[in-house]
């Protein structure tokens, strides 16, 4: 069904085939009608961030950003979806056209500039939930914001979020918010961890329940920049590290007719820039901190490999678009596989 849908969409400009389709796939979830489409969730349960995940493999951030429609992605056999990026206030992204399909390289380009509804409106939708698997949500500053008042915008949206987040993501990553990237470095970062961490605590208290913090990292560092995040990560004891957002380096696509398109480019282009940062930081934080594989995921063995370098779960975001619900229960079934390859054997 999906080749066949796939073949219509990519006839479209690729921002309304992304809208049209999560329009029609909301549609049929809410009519009772996503049978055709749905994929059974593969059941190879992990345990992560003091959460059980029905399987390792999530939808990443940025397929549905306002909350919309998790409900039904959900039902496409993901052990976990992470909606967002969500902003305090509404805010329209950047002037279209901002999205980029490479399909000879099997890869996107986008600049869309945390275009969002707000985290009001994604509020009013999570409140409606039906999705019993783990539900993410990532958050971010308003491009209005300064860099030096950005942490309110974060402990705004944490504040407003938590009672309703399984985990909440913070994105210091996206190529597309001038300066965001900034936020990643130097006294800024550390300031930036220590307030959300503080607030974490405070919520903590006024919930009676912990609330896993994951933060979500550029592919475009040095290794020892990575090293250095690792460090501060583990200093605050944050819960989760999401590796990695999209790339701006245009590796893989200099050929491409949109090569020289402003915008972070995602897709198969991305996975060895992805996977070395996950190895780094595997090797850097020796299990002290788990850590999410995503980045140029476009079959089971891509997905694979970000496990064997030391992911212990993985999103999917273009390989998604390109490869369907199929792809979601390969990957989840070849990480079962590869469990239980490398687990004890009973005696």
């Amino acid at each position: 069904m999906y080749s066949i849908a796939k073949k219509v969409l990519f006839k479209l400009d690729p921002e309304v085939a992304h809208e049209l389709s999560l329009d029609a796939l909301g549609a049929a979830e809410r009519l009772h009608l996503l049978q055709p489409f749905m994929s059974k969730t593969v059941q190879a349960p992990v345990e992560l961030m003091g959460l059980q995940f029905p399987n390792a493999v999530g939808m990443a951030a940025g397929m549905d950003k306002n909350g919309d429609y998790y409900n039904a992605l959900g039902k496409m056999g993901f052990g976990f979806v992470e909606v967002g990026t969500v902003t305090p206030k509404p805010q329209p992204g950047n002037p279209q056209p901002r999205l980029f399909r490479l399909v000879e390289q099997e890869a996107v380009i986008n600049r869309m500039g945390f275009n969002n509804k707000g985290v009001a409106h994604l509020l009013a939708n999570v409140k409606k939930r039906r999705y019993q698997g783990v539900l993410g949500i990532n958050i971010g500053k308003n491009k209005i914001t300064s860099e030096e008042k950005a942490l309110g915008d974060y402990l705004y949206c944490l504040e407003a979020v938590y009672d309703y987040a399984d985990y909440v993501a913070v994105n210091v990553s996206s190529p597309n918010t001038p300066g965001l990237r900034n936020l990643q470095f130097g006294e800024v970062f550390e300031a930036l961890l220590h307030g959300i961490k503080e607030k974490q605590k405070q919520l903590a208290e006024k919930y009676g329940k912990h609330v896993p913090i994951a933060v979500k990292i550029a592919p475009d560092m040095s290794d020892d920049e990575v090293r250095g995040i690792a460090d501060q990560l583990m200093k605050y004891q944050y819960e989760g590290i999401i590796a990695t957002n999209t790339t701006i380096s245009r590796e893989g696509v200099e050929n491409s007719r949109y090569s020289a398109e402003a915008g972070g480019l995602s897709g198969a282009p991305v996975r060895d820039k992805s996977t070395q940062t996950i190895k780094v930081l595997s090797d850097h934080l020796q299990g002290e901190i788990p850590i999410i594989g995503v980045g140029g995921i476009m079959n089971a063995d891509d997905a694979v490999e970000k496990i064997e370098a030391g992911a212990s779960l993985v999103q999917l975001y273009s390989g998604f678009i390109y490869g369907g619900p199929e792809l979601v229960t390969e990957a989840a079934n070849a990480i079962k596989a590869l469990a239980a390859s490398v687990s004890p054997k009973a005696t």
